[in-house]
């Protein structure tokens, strides 16, 4: 099994100098801004099956 994608910057501020946190997996946080953060995967996505291909209720 392959290692898990690492985020190449923050998304508050852009910065690349990013780090793993110490709260455990998918934690990360931004030596630049100092904001911690954590990835979680949820998901695959359903193909859209209608007309409306991002699968989202028009208003």
């Amino acid at each position: 099994m392959s290692e898990r994608a690492a985020p190449f910057f923050c998304p508050y501020c852009g910065d690349e100098d990013l780090r793993p946190n110490e709260r455990g997996h998918g934690a990360w946080e931004c030596a630049a801004c100092s904001r911690a953060f954590q990835l979680k995967f949820l998901g695959l996505l359903a193909p859209a099956t209608s007309d409306n291909p991002s699968g989202r209720e028009e208003i």
